[in-house]
């Protein structure tokens, strides 16, 4: 095919001195670099040739598309490309929703463990064996034990302040399932998945939310001694139940007197991979008590929970509630690191421990074939400190959420949600999962015209 206008055959490359664009099979990053900037300027393109025609000149300019890993081999004069630095996403995914049919996926892949452990055990091949550091040689870590009241004064300050946010902010939970909403009238969105939630069209039945809806007690064994013989079958009543969090806020340096826990003071002695005695302790004097580091916080009742009256503070109580849970998250996501923390696999059972218990209370999808047994794994902050995410309310006084706009909406963990009704600043790290940037349309009509 010629052109008459300008006399140069697009067939052939070097009359128009054009290299053709290869685009890549897959989806990918990729930087657009130009030899001269007028070629990206004013391009030349043909006034005698049809729009098709034109389309197809178009695609003739004299520029590569390269991947980004030859970006630096390649010494181009001219690039055309920006890039904007941020610590968090503009806009998230939702949290994925795991059916009760299957199983939680390992934090970390099983082969990736296996790959790390023989590598392990090469370099440690022909080297004396090393001394446990603690916590697993039976002591605790002195660094961690600020940490640990501090977590443990977070979440007493936060239950203490939800109390007083729950007379102001209205918080609706379902009758059916364990969804709850942030808001002064429930959304109409059909996602019930509880009992004969087919006759009522998936939609919800409203109550009044309590504080365990919205801060789920996740419970765990409170263990004496954190390096005993793992618990029973038999034991599982005898052994109280205690919120996890307190649990492992104990186990690092947290002493309660009605949960007593044992200190060693010297390191244990190892017979085998599974078997220790304790070292010792006669010859060392006797401990003498000490205060705590940090006064722990009691519990108020609800009686005593009265929420201000005054705007001002409401949102300095908002405030407050918000810093308490990041610093319980953040202070209980160090401890993890250090003192382990399993979880079933099947079912929300958390243990705190090396090694899972063996109370055969699982009772999750084809506990039969595992004979009520749970399958442990490592667990993560979000199976320690369950957020509850709910769907962001851009208006509290404008219109309620329309069921034909679902996807515009973004969501939050419940107790965030919370505090910004209440009054608090938006965390930059929800901002992507709310969706802040994005715009609401004021009806059908016009989500539909939205590109």
């Amino acid at each position: 095919m010629d052109c008459s206008s300008c006399n140069y055959s697009l067939g052939t490359i070097s009359s128009c001195s054009v290299k053709r664009i290869t685009f890549p099979t897959k989806l990918e990053f990729r930087r657009i670099f130009f030899q001269k900037k007028s070629e990206f300027l004013k391009p030349r393109v043909c006034p005698g040739l049809s729009l098709l025609d034109s389309l197809q000149h178009i695609s003739n300019f004299n520029f590569k598309v390269l991947p980004k890993s030859k970006v630096s081999a390649w010494k181009i004069p001219y690039s055309y490309s920006r890039g904007i630095r941020s610590d968090y996403p503009q806009n998230a995914d939702f949290p994925q929703y795991y059916s009760k049919k299957e199983k939680k996926p390992f934090p970390i892949p099983i082969v990736q463990l296996r790959r790390a452990a023989r590598e392990r055990m090469k370099k440690s091949k022909g080297q004396p064996r090393r001394p446990a550091p603690p916590p697993k040689n039976g002591l605790l870590v002195k660094s961690m034990i600020p940490i640990a009241h501090n977590v443990f004064n977070a979440r007493i300050t936060l239950i203490n302040n939800l109390k007083k946010l729950l007379q102001v902010v209205t918080v609706h939970a379902c009758g059916f399932c364990n969804e709850i909403h942030v808001g002064p009238v429930g959304h109409p969105f059909k996602s019930c998945r509880g009992p004969n939630a087919n006759f009522r069209k998936g939609l919800h039945e409203w109550t009044k939310a309590t504080l365990e809806d919205i801060f789920l007690p996740v419970e765990a064994y409170h263990l004496y001694d954190r390096l005993g013989k793992r618990i029973s079958h038999h034991e599982r009543y005898s052994i109280p139940r205690i919120p996890a969090v307190v649990e492992l806020c104990i186990q690092a340096g947290v002493d309660l007197p009605e949960y007593p826990a044992k200190r060693r003071r010297k390191p244990i002695i190892l017979i085998s991979k599974s078997e220790f005695i304790d070292a010792d302790e006669s010859e060392l004097p006797d401990p003498e008590p000490e205060l705590p580091l940090i006064p722990l916080l009691t519990e108020i009742p609800d009686s005593d929970a009265e929420a201000p009256s005054d705007e001002e503070d409401i949102a300095w109580l908002a405030d407050q509630t918000l810093q308490a849970w990041e610093q319980m998250r953040q202070g209980a996501k160090r401890l993890m690191k250090m003192y382990p923390v399993r979880v079933c696999g099947y079912c929300p059972e958390v243990h705190i421990g090396g090694s899972g218990h063996k109370a055969q209370n699982c009772g999750a999808f084809k506990h039969q074939q595992r004979n009520g047994q749970h399958g442990w794994q490592r667990a993560v902050l979000d199976d320690l400190i369950p957020p509850r995410y709910v769907w962001h309310v851009p208006d509290i006084n404008g219109p309620p959420l329309q069921r034909e706009l679902r996807n515009f909406y973004g969501q939050a963990p419940a107790i965030v949600e919370i505090c910004i009704q209440a009054g608090a600043a938006i965390p930059d790290q929800y901002k992507s999962t709310m969706r802040m940037d994005v715009g609401i349309p004021f009806d059908i009509k016009e989500a539909e015209m939205v590109v």
